[in-house]
């Protein structure tokens, strides 16, 4: 497997020296920079990040406790691989929390929320227009994450996103996707008419329906790419 190069500069991002250097890692991890199985190396990623050893080998940590990471003693550091049970299970964790979530904005929506939920789907079919499938990838995610926050509940888009960190990168490996992105925009509109009707089964139905989709396209990735995932 070839060196992968470290696309953010840690200059751009926000925080002490630690958080960023956690930050463009955890994002090049996310982003499949660094595929699972990536040896991460401290020396090569100070002289990348032109950082010294100490908040390299803090992030490793910080990315270990987050799963993203496989820590060996005496050995390696290496990127985490895929495991279809755990993404089952974060799957099953992402429906849970997302269903309520939709059913509780559907009874408690305002105007408000309407219109950026209705902004966000317009992108999204922008986007789709424009083959700009990493752009609209980042607008799914802003969707979901939208309807979380409307919950009032400052640690769900949280939560939900710490829970999902597997799933996140496997989806990666499945842009651009054939057709799937114009079937997501209208199971997104589906949500956003039992939101707007102010139906909370309904919502939590159509919520139900567009995140079960997923599972089913990530289980032939083990096939596509053997080396992604552990041996069991």
């Amino acid at each position: 497997m070839p060196k992968p190069t470290l696309n953010l500069a840690i200059d751009g991002l926000e925080g002490p020296l630690g958080q960023r250097v956690y930050t463009a890692l955890r994002n090049g991890i996310l982003d499949m920079t660094f595929a699972p199985g990536t040896v991460l190396r401290k020396g090569a990623l100070c002289e990348q990040l032109g950082v010294s050893r100490s908040p390299v080998a803090e992030a490793l940590g910080r990315l270990a406790s987050d799963g993203l990471v496989e820590i060996i003693p005496q050995s390696a550091t290496r990127v985490s691989q895929f495991s279809l049970a755990e993404l089952r299970e974060e799957c099953f964790l992402r429906e849970a929390i997302e269903t309520a979530a939709a059913a509780k904005v559907a009874q408690e929506r305002t105007d408000d929320h309407l219109i950026v939920l209705a902004r966000n789907l317009r992108l999204q079919s922008l986007l789709i227009e424009d083959e700009d499938f990493q752009g609209f990838f980042d607008a799914d995610v802003d969707f979901h994450e939208l309807i979380l926050g409307f919950t009032g509940f400052p640690k769900v888009v949280a939560a939900a996103g710490q829970i999902s960190l597997q799933l996140r990168r496997a989806r990666m490996l499945l842009l651009p996707e054939q057709g799937r992105p114009a079937e997501a925009l209208t199971e997104h509109h589906a949500i956003l008419d039992a939101i707007r009707a102010q139906n909370p089964e309904e919502a939590r139905a159509a919520t139900s329906l567009h995140l079960r989709q997923l599972i089913e396209r990530i289980v032939p990735l083990k096939r596509q790419h053997p080396d992604y995932f552990r041996p069991i």
